[in-house]
């Protein structure tokens, strides 16, 4: 991961403490004192509040809508005439606020800003006017940054001669904004690493599966008809769910149910060599997890359990309510591996193909839950394979 990955996370992380460390401080004097707080202390939590409150927009990246929701909370915070947000194209992408006459001005500026990387700053006599009524009698426009780039500018516009207060004010409140922009930026980062992901995962598809279950429809095409159609139909629906344009996440019904198709083609090909096992919990269906998070760990036990051992076996898949989690377990009766080889297989599995599923959804798994949440797997040569996945229920941001 880049470092300035890390550094945003652990300045996003310091900043998260810091606050909270003030909160509960201020909280804790109160609660001792038992009586209302100080004006400094209801300060205090104003500006944690309104904090709070320009956040979240400001998390989904700079844009017309986030801007013009988190413009009006920032302004509260500086206390300012009116304040601006514009994007590299020096365009207010939001005004809150009088005097939006002077948005050429802030225009003009924010060029300036865009150009040099730098904090501008117009007294009155910078500005031209022709309303006599105007209190505007200044404007700062400091630079909004992403991973060392100006993304846009926050400009507030004074109805004071900007002084040294306003220009610090100024800054920190888009040191703030930027902060939360670089995590916006992260959060895209790691959605487009999900979807390469996932369309790694769809290539690994082909080569191995497709042409096993086109050969297995040929099979049955002039014995038996009728079940040929049924497979290609099964075949078809497999493959519109594993290449579909949807988002990163599914249900683990939806799972279940692409997991089944796949398993229709595979029962025609092993025939009774080939056992299912399928014990699932009511309650979990509607828990989501990673798009194709299952079928690559089925298809692991199939191909490499089952496959090679004579008189073939058993895939056993359960789904149990394990409180705020979901715990998933794939298992097979199959030909197991050495964990070490397989530890140095799954390193190398980009280059060789050798189980690239269970790597990828590994990934995906920390990726979108965190680094406690990757595959545990158990396995021994002649002893079978067992998947262990923890899903929790809940989490922030994960959604279909």
């Amino acid at each position: 991961m880049p470092s300035w990955l890390t550094d945003v996370r652990l300045i996003a992380a310091v900043a998260v403490v810091v606050a909270l460390v003030v909160a509960v401080l201020v909280y804790r004097r109160v609660k001792r004192r038992n009586q209302f707080a100080s004006p400094l202390e209801r300060a205090t939590f104003s500006t944690l509040h309104t904090v709070s409150l320009a956040a979240p927009a400001l998390r989904e990246g700079l844009s017309e809508g986030s801007a013009q929701f988190a413009v009006p909370y920032l302004r509260t915070l500086l206390d300012t005439e009116a304040l601006s947000m514009t994007g590299s194209d020096c365009v207010p992408l939001a005004w809150d606020g009088e005097a939006e006459h002077h948005s050429l001005d802030v225009r003009q500026y924010a060029e300036k800003v865009m150009r040099t990387g730098r904090q501008q700053v117009a007294s009155r006599k910078d500005i031209e006017c022709g309303s006599q009524d105007c209190p505007v009698r200044g404007i700062v426009v400091v630079p909004l940054e992403v991973d060392g780039n100006v993304a846009g500018t926050l400009a507030a516009v004074s109805a004071e001669t900007p002084g040294p207060v306003l220009l610090r004010a100024s800054a920190e409140v888009a040191r703030y904004v930027s902060s939360q922009l670089e995590l916006a930026d992260l959060d895209e980062s790691r959605a487009r690493l999900n979807r390469a992901e996932v369309r790694a995962l769809r290539a690994q598809i082909s080569p191995h599966f497709i042409y096993n279950a086109l050969n297995t429809v040929a099979s049955f095409i002039r014995t038996d008809p009728e079940r040929a159609r049924e497979l290609l139909m099964e075949f078809a629906d497999f493959t519109r769910y594993s290449f579909r344009q949807a988002g990163e996440y599914t249900t683990l019904a939806d799972e279940l149910k692409n997991i089944d198709r796949y398993l229709a083609l595979e029962h025609a090909r092993f025939g009774n060599r080939l056992t299912v096992k399928v014990q699932v919990a009511p309650e979990v269906l509607s828990v989501v997890l990673p798009f194709l998070a299952l079928q690559p760990l089925v298809e692991n036990a199939v191909r490499h359990g089952l496959s090679g051992k004579p008189g073939g076996g058993t895939v056993t898949l359960t789904a149990e309510d394990s409180g705020a989690e979901c715990t998933i377990i794939v298992e097979d009766d199959g030909v197991g591996m050495d964990p070490k080889a397989l530890k140095e297989e799954n390193r190398d599995a980009h280059l060789s193909g050798a189980h690239v599923g269970l790597g990828n959804v590994d990934d995906r798994m920390r990726s979108a839950f965190g680094p406690d949440y990757g595959l545990i797997v158990e396995t021994e040569r002649g002893a079978g394979t067992k998947i262990i996945l923890r899903v929790p229920k809940f989490r922030a941001g994960v959604r279909v």
